[in-house]
């Protein structure tokens, strides 16, 4: 049987392209080479589109001074990579499935995914729409308020609503929930942007900060409580649901640091629960993905909020981290399912669409 070629995308121009370097050589790597051939595109931070050889300069960084250009056709009928060396002929590289492993802006918000589509070419993981709505967490908010699943309560805010007056925002934010509250931008990635704001001297900057990352501001309740995870998967027999996993961030809360630099940052995939609580998070995690038009794979996020126990949603993450501390591994290798039997489902998930 012939081996399947699969273009693995990572890198690009988000604030997390280090990141997704770092999820990509685990992806690479665990794809099952007697099944396919991989092929590997490098996008740099400048948005330079790039074929690399091997394994080891994307381990050294050193992919990112290749020379040969690789570009995905959208021309449906080419269903190719165009491969452009600096010196030689032009070559089409077919591929059957693409793996993007791209974190954040231009790579989880449904831009390459789009490009997917128009080229016809099958790929891993959640659509346009899903990717968009997902990436901004407004949008996924008032889809899962629909649901009747508990979430912070929030306001958001347009760059023209804080250009016209941060005082006029700021007593909005403070009327509707009191101090502490989380400044995020909207559609950042990554707790990209995010600040933790104990008094109005603090938000100004906050909103600042978070205004320079994304398209609108969302100023949140903290919400004081076990920060928890779940991952799913689509399967022929529909969206199934991990365990669940919590986070024991090593700061205030759970941002870049702490995710990804930090050693002390913990992951803990046999938490210990209250009675049901673990069984309601896997059936929510699977109501939200279904209801935001997840396909593929996704991390959903949620609080175990202290002294109520109330499971209270906080995002999806529709290209969660396959880096070695990631949860999305993680927690289906604990559910019996290790690294690569989960790539292959994800590849197989790609043809089923």
């Amino acid at each position: 049987m012939a081996k399947q070629s699969v273009a693995v995308f990572f890198g690009g121009m988000s604030s997390e392209h280090d990141i997704s370097c770092i999820s990509a050589q685990t992806v690479a790597g665990g794809l099952d080479r007697d099944k396919y051939n991989v092929i590997l595109v490098g996008i740099t931070k400048e948005g330079r589109w790039l074929l690399v050889n091997d394994l080891e300069s994307m381990k050294d960084g050193s992919w990112r001074e290749g020379k040969a250009t690789a570009v995905l056709l959208p021309d449906a009928t080419e269903k190719c990579l165009l491969i452009i060396p600096e010196k030689g002929e032009i070559r089409r590289q077919k591929i059957d499935v693409a793996f993007p492993v791209l974190h954040g802006r231009f790579g989880e918000d449904g831009t390459i995914q789009g490009l997917f589509e128009l080229a016809k070419i099958p790929y891993v993981g959640c659509g346009v729409a899903a990717s968009a709505v997902c990436m901004d967490k407004l949008y996924a908010k008032v889809l899962v308020e629909e649901l009747g699943i508990a979430q912070a309560r929030f306001v958001a805010f347009t760059h023209r609503e804080l250009e016209a007056g941060e005082a006029a925002c700021a007593a909005k934010a403070e009327a509707a929930f009191p101090y502490p509250v989380f400044v995020k931008p909207t559609d950042g990635g990554s707790s990209q942007g995010v600040t933790r704001v104990e008094k109005r001297s603090e938000l100004y900057a906050a909103l600042k900060l978070a205004a320079s990352e994304g398209t609108r501001v969302m100023v949140e309740e903290a919400i004081s409580g076990r920060e928890i995870e779940c991952a799913v998967l689509s399967t022929p027999e529909g969206t199934k649901a991990s365990g669940v996993g919590e986070i024991k961030a090593a700061a205030a809360f759970y941002d870049f640091e702490a995710k990804y630099t930090n050693p002390d940052s913990e992951t803990d995939t046999h938490p210990v629960f209250p009675e049901g609580k673990e069984d309601e998070v896997r059936r929510d995690a699977v109501r939200i993905f279904e209801a935001v038009g997840g396909y593929g794979l996704s991390r959903v996020d949620f609080f175990l909020e202290n002294g109520t126990n109330r499971v209270v949603f906080n995002e999806v993450n529709t290209l969660p981290g396959f880096t070695s501390i990631s949860m999305y591994p993680m927690l289906w290798k604990e559910a019996g399912l290790p690294l690569v039997e989960l790539l292959d489902q994800l590849v197989a998930s790609a043809f089923r669409r």
